[in-house]
């Protein structure tokens, strides 16, 4: 398998003030260790802090974003850096220039990468490695053909080695709310638990016989977010595995715990920059 020289994007269109629209399309491809696919053009959009089960694996084809990790901010811009963003740490994201960002990202399961590496990516979440950015821009190509599988495992073999590679480089450090505050990790276990019901601040304080603002110290402390915030993030995140899987969004609002899908849309539109049913019509890979 030999690797080609990239192919030129096509511009998103644009609307009547010249500036690009917001495009966005995910989606679920049939390849072990990937979550799921997400292409998006943002002019205005400011992600909230919120964690992703998964590692987020981006590359820009244009624009500038800027970006916290654990609360350390960083500065993305160009075509030749690569971002790794770990499992479980609260990261957020926003555009720095009126013409935005157009963004691809991999995420990817535990089984490609462990979830032991978190600290060391905690530090050092940005590459400039100009071969595995290549490598990730050849990925999302095959990704966007149905039936190139095979090719697509391939990939992402060589892209897993080269990013243990940087990875195992950087100095050990922690794992982000392991050592932390036992009673921050309770409230996160009671939160995953209850993720479809819901409880309420004072249920959770009876629980782990706490004071309910020592909880949120506490929580915010160690995981860099407010409870009520890691809570929603950790719902959208259910929301969008549902709508890859083809579920109808009035259906997703009530599984994963909001309260009617206009509660839905509006958290979702905010994490994700549309709403779950323009979501849903662009489960498919972006043209060729």
């Amino acid at each position: 398998m030999t690797d080609g020289p990239p192919r030129t994007a096509i511009g998103p269109p644009r609307t009547t003030n010249g500036l690009p629209r917001t495009t966005i399309s995910a989606w679920r491809p049939p390849v072990p260790g990937i979550a799921e696919v997400f292409h998006a053009h943002f002019t205005e959009h400011a992600y909230p802090s919120h964690t992703h089960d998964t590692w987020a694996l981006m590359i820009l084809s244009d624009g500038a974003v800027d970006f916290a990790c654990d609360r350390h901010r960083h500065g993305v811009t160009g075509t030749g850096t690569v971002v790794l963003l770990p499992p479980g740490v609260a990261h957020d994201g926003r555009t720095v220039t009126a013409v935005g960002f157009r963004k691809r990202v991999i995420y990817l399961d535990t089984t490609v990468l462990p979830e032991g590496l978190t600290g060391r990516a905690v530090d050092g979440p940005v590459f400039g490695d100009e071969v595995l950015r290549h490598r990730i821009h050849l990925l999302h190509r095959s990704l966007g053909h149905p039936g190139d599988g095979f090719e697509a495992e391939s990939r992402l073999s060589f892209i897993r080695e080269r990013l243990r590679f940087h990875l195992d480089a950087l100095p050990p450090s922690r794992t982000p709310g392991r050592e932390a505050n036992r009673l921050a990790a309770a409230l996160r276990e009671l939160l995953d638990a209850r993720l479809p019901t819901g409880l309420s601040l004072q249920e959770a304080a009876i629980v782990l016989h706490a004071h309910p603002t020592h909880l949120i110290r506490c929580f915010k402390q160690t995981y860099g977010l407010p409870p009520h915030a890691y809570l929603t993030g950790k719902r959208i995140e259910r929301a969008r595995g549902l709508l890859l899987d083809g579920r109808r969004p009035a259906t997703v609002a009530a599984a994963v715990g909001f309260h009617d899908q206009a509660h839905l849309n509006r958290h979702f539109t905010r994490h994700v920059g549309t709403t779950p049913a323009r979501y849903a019509t662009g489960l498919r890979p972006p043209p060729s």
